[in-house]
């Protein structure tokens, strides 16, 4: 049956059917029935798309509906909607309302915002019922046992929504520390992967050239080149040189060292210039040795700089591969108690290594205040909080720009600030960035729950608030935290120049009561 051909006695029994309008008075489902709007859906037509402004509220009397999101490129299935008793009873013992999987649409509309998934037909014959934005609210003012079903699924599909984002932060969060650490650890660890494979050769070559420097020096010459060794392990680290120089000096050498009858001039020459040093400086500290051992002596000090040269790579890659599962572990705050005395700015710190990868290109600056106090939370949460703010920030600047991060005690608080150097957050948006399902990304790139998890992490976990200010060229996201032991908890500061440019418009939320 085409629904347009629906009679109005039929409607009016299908619409009371339904527990959303099965209290209703014979009166109120007149005037539903009048309002109402029928549409046969064919199997996979959409009825909204996300991103579209949402316009109604949408009844399934028939057939069902499936919900998807696409989330980074991939299409989630969020929820399903059917007419079938078998699929309502499945999804009850979750804690889903009954009456959750005959309607759709009441959130946007609430929130005056856009449909943040796409509905389509599930099924060969789908027949939904539409009320636009003006019935639909006048729906809620006439009949009151429609508010009494609507609100309890209103309020689990928030909870819902909120414990997936939060499923789904955890699960982006490892993947930002797994793809930053493995970024972070490819250097030092092809590094030590490169110096282990040469090391070998490198002792053999060792080994050899000092049996033929030994048997060809004299007593006098072995001291020139003790003393040229220990002049070389006294060395300061070399200044950064033009390239062109160096690679000039590296060839001046393995010339001098190829006409002295080496057997790796090459080795030599890029292991001295590597120091900084060039030819003239060389020969004259090998003043004192003859002819005859000089190309031992050369093929020597290239086979020591070669040895050196990979023990300095260990040296700094083993370090570096420590920071980094230090960094890892303290970032996912591993074999941890909950609730933990913390250092702000190690969490902080953690999450620009972690991010390193996004951050290339931007320039970082840190303003800490020295000694400041710790607070007592949950580290973990809010490095999932610096991690959404850093990595925002990083997406406004798209590749450069400046990343300010601040730190600084103000009466019983932490203050932290995360100021940007991007094209900043439309004014028009601003007071809501940190509502639910809200985001001023393209549909797709975001859940529009990042935010609202931050500000639930700030202000719920840790009895704080969180602030924004922005204009373009300049945003500040701004948290103040309570210190370890006080027992009061952090309001935002009156818009001023401590929260960023006067004339900046400002998003806040307050804290939680304790």
């Amino acid at each position: 049956m085409n629904a347009a051909d629906m009679k109005a006695d039929e409607l009016r029994s299908a619409l009371h059917g339904l527990e959303i309008f099965a209290g209703l008075t014979g009166e109120q489902l007149d005037w539903l029935v009048s309002v109402s709007e029928p549409r046969v859906l064919a199997d996979g037509e959409v009825l909204f798309r996300d991103g579209e402004e949402a316009d109604r509220f949408h009844v399934l009397l028939s057939g069902g509906l499936v919900v998807t999101k696409v989330v980074d490129g991939r299409e989630e299935v969020l929820t399903r909607h059917s007419t079938e008793e078998e699929s309502a009873a499945a999804e009850d013992h979750d804690g889903k309302p009954s009456a959750a999987h005959r309607f759709t649409g009441e959130l946007p509309l609430l929130t005056e915002g856009s449909y943040v998934a796409t509905a389509a037909a599930s099924g060969p014959s789908t027949t939904v019922v539409a009320y636009d934005r003006p019935v639909f609210f006048e729906m809620l003012s006439r009949c009151h046992g429609v508010a009494a079903v609507l609100l309890p699924v209103l309020a689990w599909r928030i909870k819902s929504s909120e414990v997936q984002a939060r499923k789904r932060a955890t699960v982006e969060a490892l993947g930002t520390l797994a793809a930053g650490l493995a970024h972070e650890l490819n250097n030092p660890a092809a590094a030590v992967a490169r110096a282990a494979q040469e090391l070998a050769p490198a002792l053999d070559r060792l080994t050899r050239t000092a049996h033929a420097w030994g048997a060809a020096a004299t007593g006098a010459e072995r001291t020139v080149l003790d003393r040229l060794a220990e002049e070389l392990d006294e060395l300061p680290p070399p200044v950064t040189t033009d390239p062109l120089a160096q690679a000039d000096a590296e060839e001046e050498i393995a010339d001098w060292a190829e006409e002295a009858g080496t057997e790796r001039p090459g080795l030599l020459g890029s292991g001295v210039s590597d120091l900084g040093l060039e030819l003239d400086w060389l020969r004259e500290r090998l003043e004192g040795i003859g002819e005859p051992a000089l190309a031992p002596a050369l093929d020597h000090l290239a086979a020591l700089l070669e040895i050196r040269s990979l023990a300095a790579e260990l040296r700094a890659a083993g370090p570096r591969i420590s920071q980094l599962v230090s960094a890892t572990r303290d970032y996912a705050n591993l074999d941890r108690a909950p609730e933990q005395r913390f250092k702000v700015t190690d969490g902080l710190e953690n999450t620009l290594v972690v991010l390193r990868a996004k951050l290339a290109g931007i320039t970082i600056v840190r303003a800490y205040e020295d000694g400041l106090p710790e607070l007592t939370g949950y580290p973990g949460e809010l490095n999932q909080v610096w991690t959404n703010l850093v990595a925002n920030a990083a997406e406004a600047m798209e590749g450069a720009g400046v990343l300010t991060l601040r730190a600084r005690a103000e009466g019983v608080c932490m203050v932290v600030e995360i100021a940007d150097t991007g094209s900043g957050i439309p004014e028009e948006s601003l007071p809501r960035i940190f509502e639910p399902f809200y985001t001023t990304k393209d549909v797709g790139k975001g859940t529009g729950l990042g935010l609202h998890l931050s500000y639930r992490i700030v202000t719920q976990r840790h009895h704080g608030s969180i602030t924004a200010r922005s204009r373009p060229g300049e945003t500040r996201m701004v948290v103040r935290l309570p210190f370890a032991g006080s027992a009061q908890a952090c309001a935002p500061a009156a818009d001023g120049p401590a929260d960023g440019p006067e004339d900046a418009p400002t998003a806040a939320i307050s804290p939680t009561t304790r």
